[in-house]
């Protein structure tokens, strides 16, 4: 009997939360135009502004200063495009996009900003988990892992743009979010009916937005409740799992801050798509990093940049609520068989 498939790449994306599946089944009923003056437009209109006020009152900020977008994407192009940011090679690729890879990092990943006005810095990594201390003033952060999985507040962060994508934290694909420093405006990038106040153009993703709130509402509740804090100890488990059963084997940025859920693991030798494909088929979902540079046939970009060898064979497992232990353990003991096999057999 094959044992059921077991999702370990909740980094690439989230599996839907039943609260945003229940908020975009409701939307779907609402026929207005959000545009619209009559009542049935009012009814869209009142919508979309009650899921803007429960996602600002989850990121710690108010309703005027987040702009909904179709994703992280879009809304890294809208906060960074023509400003002449500088940046580290471990951003992800629709940051890195529109700013120049000048700033280094550290051999945990962990990176230096001289003059934060004209940057823009993650808060946490995708392949690695590394949290960045964010400096005050910063122009950009990528939010993206970070939100639903540790707590902050916008406002505080000091900082004058944050990206979001409703995917990473429960929520549907398609749909994101800009959220703004108080008095900050963006050229809008998509141009037309001056939707979302004139920042970005287009009928606004109606179902979209509305699981995006409802999946930020569950992400935050699951946070206060310490979902995330009892992820930590099952990654606290593998990891030391692993440690224990072999010797060949680094843990990048494993001496830093890092997410509650990631582990990237590095097996010189073993390239990193071809341990993907045999977790594939033992049944577990892992991956071999970003999954928008998946496919790529690249060594990472992320573990170069941190100075370390083999950046091409490493996995990364990112774990979520609901993983139990003994799934944990029966991953760490399924990598740790073929990791030894593909030893023997490369005579390593």
């Amino acid at each position: 009997m094959t044992a059921e498939r077991v999702y370990l790449d909740w980094n690439a994306t989230t599996p839907l939360r039943a609260e945003a599946r229940a908020a975009m089944i409701a939307a779907m009923d609402v026929v207005g135009n959000p545009s619209s003056v009559h009542a049935e437009g009012r009814a869209a209109r009142g919508l979309i502004e009650r899921a803007r006020a429960d996602l600002a009152q989850t990121l710690g900020t108010s309703p005027a200063q987040i702009v909904f977008t179709s994703g992280a994407t879009e809304a890294a192009a809208l906060a960074c495009g023509g400003r002449g940011l500088v940046c580290s090679p471990v951003e992800h690729d629709a940051v890195l996009a529109w700013c120049t890879p000048y700033l280094a990092c550290d051999d945990l990943g962990r990176v230096t900003v001289p003059d934060p006005t004209r940057a823009a810095l993650q808060m946490a990594n995708s392949e690695t988990g590394v949290l960045q201390d964010l400096p005050r003033g910063l122009a950009v952060t990528d939010l993206t892992q970070a939100f639903g999985k540790i707590g902050f507040g916008f406002d505080w962060l000091g900082v004058d743009a944050g990206i979001l994508s409703a995917h990473k934290f429960g929520g549907p694909k398609g749909v994101g979010a800009l959220v703004l420093r108080e008095g900050l405006e963006v050229a809008a990038l998509l141009k037309g009916g001056g939707q979302e106040m004139g920042r970005r153009a287009g009928t606004e993703n109606l179902i979209g937005i509305a699981g995006m709130a409802a999946a930020a509402r569950a992400a935050q509740a699951d946070l206060d409740a310490g979902v995330w804090d009892e992820v930590a100890e099952l990654r606290g488990i593998l990891e030391n799992a692993l440690e224990f059963s072999t010797e060949t084997v680094m843990y990048a940025g494993r001496g830093a801050k890092r997410l509650p859920n990631t582990t990237c693991i590095v097996a010189p030798g073993w390239k990193g798509e071809t341990q993907v494909m045999r977790m594939d088929l033992a049944g577990f979902a892992v991956s071999a990093g970003s999954a928008c540079s998946s496919g790529k046939l690249r060594a990472s970009r992320v573990l170069d940049a941190m100075g370390i060898e083999a950046p091409d064979c490493a996995l990364r497992i990112s774990l979520g609520p609901g993983i139990g232990r003994e799934t944990v353990e029966r991953f760490a003991e399924t990598w740790i068989a073929a990791c030894r096999r593909h030893r023997e057999r490369i005579g390593g």
